[in-house]
């Protein structure tokens, strides 16, 4: 062992130690100042760039979050103006069967009249001032517009938004392909009536829960126009075909429309008994083309002439494109659905279509109920309702199934990527607290030593005294 003077390596060993203890203590300060277990890069790089990556995710959370509320909102405001319109609307018809009683008078119908006309009016003024900020709603320019380019072959179409596995998000056309045509129900009776003055006799039957009675004197024409006569309750007309039988058809097409017969011997038929008939519902396939991209979708849900598929969208042929072939380009379709943004991240985006919902869109343009027969008018205005309460479960349904329950999913998330993102950013205090106190001590002791290594070097002193 040597003694020297000019180098102290004792007390740079004891110098050296002090530093890095005092700059581990540093640290262990900065952590429990900031409550950060990284705060800085250098402290975890591979920490801190999934910290990052989380914090970016809790962020568009916290947008989304927000996002959702406002579509809630959106969409509020939208149910409350169609809940209003379907008050104007159950008024009007309402209207409308007061004035189909006779003891109205001219001057009281016109009244009714009046009132109705103001309720369209209303509902007009509905449809094009109810915004949302800035964005009107109920005009058409917040969904999805189809427009027929073949009237001959489809008399109106409606789409939801949505379409087969995904949803009417470009502009586009649909394609019509009916693979089956709709029929009417028809049933034929086997009595032959020659001329027609042909004798019935007499005799009764029922038609579709109609009773009809026949005498002695009644002929081939006048039972053909007594059967005429009552179509609009039955919803059967009555012809006679080329050998001479009476064939009796439904107004309508469709399966749920249908001819029921019960007739006594010689009535219609030559004897008694019963027989029916329903008609056959069109079918569809639909292709939803945008430049080269095609979707296709089946159309088999619906009644008559009436195409409908799984997503609630609707096309009504004519009675003329009623035939088994394929139209391109039947609809054109113009993607202006509302869209939000509803995820943290790209493509987690939603739809809300708002139908135009002024008086001429819900077919209700031209409604007169001044006249004998209000049938027409409350057809219609049913249509209209029916078209309005549909509106307003689409709407229920995306704000229930969609909006509500991602804000419960996004909660969910939320909380659990926050606890990953602490696991690795936080600094777990007790265990810092523990590495402090134990930095502290080593300060302490450090400075000690090197106190008492500064003074090692005044032992050689004793050889120079003596």
């Amino acid at each position: 062992m040597s003694f020297r003077i000019n180098t102290n390596v004792s007390a740079m060993n004891a110098l050296r130690n002090i530093g890095g203890t005092a700059n581990m203590l540093g640290k262990s300060i900065n952590s429990l100042s900031t409550g950060l277990r990284i705060n800085s890069a250098a402290d975890d790089p591979a920490g801190l760039i999934a910290s990052e990556n989380f914090r970016a995710q809790l962020s568009g959370m916290d947008a989304a979050l927000r996002n959702n509320q406002d579509a809630l909102n959106f969409a509020k405001t939208a149910d409350g103006a169609l809940d209003e319109i379907s008050r104007l609307l159950r008024d009007a018809r309402a209207l409308a069967v007061a004035n189909g009683n006779s003891t109205i008078d001219a001057d009281q119908k016109q009244a009714n009249q009046t009132q109705l006309n103001n309720i369209l009016e209303s509902v007009n003024r509905i449809s094009r001032t109810t915004q949302f900020g800035r964005k009107t709603l109920l005009d058409g320019s917040a969904g999805v517009q189809a427009n027929v380019n073949a009237p001959s072959v489809l008399a109106s179409a409606a789409v939801s938004g949505a379409f087969g596995s995904g949803t009417l998000n470009a502009n586009g056309t649909l394609s019509v392909n009916v693979t089956t045509a709709a029929t009417r129900a028809s049933v034929t009776g086997t009595a032959a009536y020659t001329a027609a003055t042909s004798l019935v006799g007499a005799g009764t039957f029922v038609l579709n829960g109609q009773t009809f009675t026949t005498t002695a004197a009644t002929t081939r024409d006048d039972l053909i126009n007594m059967l005429n006569e009552a179509s609009s309750t039955t919803g059967v007309t009555a012809t006679v075909n080329g050998t001479n039988n009476v064939v009796l058809t439904q107004l309508n097409f469709g399966s749920d429309k249908s001819v029921q017969l019960t007739t006594s011997a010689g009535v219609i038929n030559s004897a008694a008994g019963s027989a029916s008939n329903s008609g056959i519902d069109a079918v569809a396939t639909v292709t939803y083309t945008v430049g080269a991209a095609t979707t296709t979708a089946a159309f088999g849900s619906g009644k008559g002439l009436t195409l409908r598929d799984t997503s609630g969208n609707v096309l009504t042929l004519t009675a003329a494109g009623n035939a088994v072939a394929n139209t391109a380009n039947a609809v054109q379709i113009y993607s202006q659905a509302a869209q939000f943004q509803v995820g943290a991240n790209a493509g987690q985006t939603v739809m809300l279509n708002l139908t135009n919902t002024n008086a001429s869109s819900l077919g209700l343009g031209t409604v007169d109920i001044t006249g004998n027969s209000v049938t027409a008018a409350l057809n219609s205005i049913d249509q209209a309702i029916a078209t309005v309460g549909n509106t307003r479960a689409n709407i229920g349904s995306f704000m229930r199934n969609t909006l509500e329950s991602n804000v419960r999913s996004l909660g969910v998330a939320k909380e659990s990527l926050a606890a990953t993102e602490s696991s690795i950013r936080d600094v777990d205090v007790a265990a810092e607290m523990t590495t402090f106190t134990k930095l502290q001590i080593l300060q302490q002791s450090g400075l000690a030593m090197l106190a008492q290594a500064n003074q090692a070097p005044q032992a050689v002193l004793s050889l120079l005294r003596g």
